[in-house]
């Protein structure tokens, strides 16, 4: 995965709470173990209701949703991530995530990013007007009106998304310690001890 040190642009200010996993992939499309190709198949049954902002076009291709609380709640499907990042979203901002939804966004190059309601309801108002910018080196969310809110990030997350590196490129990262260490020598494991009655 790419690497995310700023990132600016349009924000989809979509804001419902409680959006579970169902609702963000279906579940007749979690038959593959392929994560491209489910990107069109993202909110498909929000994007068709009336009005949405989903489905307008000023918000296509933009690459932050602003979302209500409680966002990726219901089952743990991974595809929910894999459709996000497809769609080319690579950051959600919301006031509370689901923490199974949280771990696999990250997994996934995607920045959650929590803030209070009062802060997420100000960014939903900028967004029909004005790009955003979240930027991971300061973690806060910066609007061109001057707004600027602080986030947290655990700091392992947050390096990991900067650097682009998921748990198995950090694993690959340490191959030749590993290595080293699999080659050294063992001293032999001492006998067990026992009495003979």
């Amino acid at each position: 995965m790419s690497g995310i040190t700023r990132l600016s642009g349009a924000a989809c200010p979509l804001g419902r709470a409680n959006i579970d996993t169902d609702a963000i992939i279906a579940a007749e499309h979690l038959k593959t173990t392929a994560r491209e190709g489910l990107g069109v198949h993202a909110f498909a049954a929000l994007r068709a209701e009336p009005g949405s902002p989903l489905a307008d076009p000023r918000y296509a291709g933009a690459p932050i949703l602003i979302a209500g609380e409680n966002f990726g709640c219901g089952s743990s499907r991974e595809h929910a991530a894999w459709a996000l990042a497809d769609a080319g979203i690579r950051a959600v901002i919301a006031p509370s995530f689901a923490d199974i939804f949280a771990s696999n966004a990250f997994k996934n190059g995607i920045v959650t990013v929590a803030l209070p309601a009062e802060a997420v309801a100000r960014l939903m108002t900028v967004a029909t007007e004005a790009p955003l910018t979240i930027d991971l080196e300061t973690t806060t969310v910066t609007t061109p009106f001057q707004d600027r809110f602080t986030f947290a990030l655990d700091p392992f997350r947050r390096d990991s998304l900067m650097t682009g590196l998921d748990e198995i490129a950090l694993t690959l990262r340490a191959e030749p310690a590993i290595a080293a260490f699999e080659a050294a020598p063992r001293p032999a494991p001492p006998l067990e001890r026992f009495s003979i009655r």
